[in-house]
């Protein structure tokens, strides 16, 4: 089922998960098995699943050469999307990118997720790459987001790239949003702007970044309903676990922490988890008040705070 009408049909709050697949040679999927049978019981709708590009690896040898090669560090999407989806029921949610991928590799990948029954796409642009990819004479590529989703929308219309014949396929096409500000837009006008331009190319709706001060959500939500976009958008929630991500968080991700989170995860540094279940419980529940379509939980594939604050409002 399309997110839109999961969200349509609701009767009680919906809360959705982000996982990110873990490091290649590192562990199985037993490892997202795990999760995903720690959530059923509380009735998910539909999971996220990250993808990440290739970068470049540098790697020094015994006789202390260095070596450099294309390397990807987790396994793909499509695949952990498509035993999601069809081993437990659960709709998945598959992130596709701009950056590292061609058009070509997108309608491949996207034909293959219609394949095994998956109708739901998030359009990302992706991190910048750290080496300057090939592209062949054949290869075109998406730039940008709306590039994207505008292809995404062609194969909605059913025009594909070349000479390709193919039956329409009905994605529901979801879309980031930055509440702070994306840190390559020059201003919050701009950002607006440029996230209504997706939505006019075709996106359905909105999951945001990660915020900690709900006030900030507020106002976004308010800026866009006053530039015309009216498709749902949906809170993206992160449980702080430890002291050390007021560093991290911030610097990965280009948001603020407000001052009584950062006061309090650094007076009390070891009590970093319950302080930080505590503050998204109440994010949560002002969320929920307010009306949200959704909350979102970027889970970095940590479980057992964000079950704890769904049971408390479910």
């Amino acid at each position: 089922m399309h997110i839109i009408k999961h969200l349509e049909n609701a009767t009680k709050p919906i809360f959705s998960y982000e996982i990110v697949p873990p490091l290649r040679g590192t562990t199985s999927i037993d490892a997202i098995f795990n999760i995903i049978e720690q959530v059923l019981p509380y009735d998910p709708k539909w999971i996220n699943v990250t993808t990440h590009a290739s970068s470049l690896l540098y790697v020094e040898k015994n006789d202390g050469t260095i070596t450099k090669r294309v390397h990807k560090k987790r396994p793909g999407t499509t695949g952990i999307c498509g035993v999601i989806q069809n081993k437990y029921g659960i709709d998945a949610v598959a992130h596709m990118l701009c950056q590292g991928f061609s058009q070509q590799e997108t309608e491949d990948a996207l034909i293959e997720l219609n394949y095994m029954g998956i109708d739901n796409v998030l359009a990302l642009k992706g991190d910048n790459l750290n080496y300057k990819r090939i592209i062949n004479d054949h290869e075109t590529i998406n730039h940008h987001a709306i590039d994207l989703v505008s292809q995404i929308r062609d194969i909605r219309d059913g025009r594909f790239l070349g000479d390709t014949e193919y039956d329409p396929i009905n994605f529901c096409t979801g879309v980031a949003g930055y509440p702070e500000k994306h840190f390559e837009s020059a201003n919050m006008e701009l950002n607006i702007e440029y996230l209504k331009q997706k939505i006019d190319a075709g996106a359905d709706y909105i999951v945001t970044q990660m915020f900690f001060d709900n006030n900030k959500y507020f106002n976004f939500v308010k800026q866009c309903r006053e530039a015309g976009i009216n498709v749902p958008i949906i809170p993206g929630i992160k449980v702080l676990k430890s002291a050390n991500q007021l560093n991290t968080i911030p610097k990965m991700f280009y948001v603020d922490l407000p001052q009584t989170l950062v006061a309090d995860l650094s007076t009390n540094p070891q009590k970093a988890a319950e302080i930080g279940k505590k503050w998204a419980m109440h994010q949560v529940g002002e969320l929920l008040d307010f009306g949200v379509p959704c909350v979102h939980f970027f889970l970095m594939n940590d479980i057992g705070s964000v079950l704890e604050i769904v049971k408390e409002y479910q």
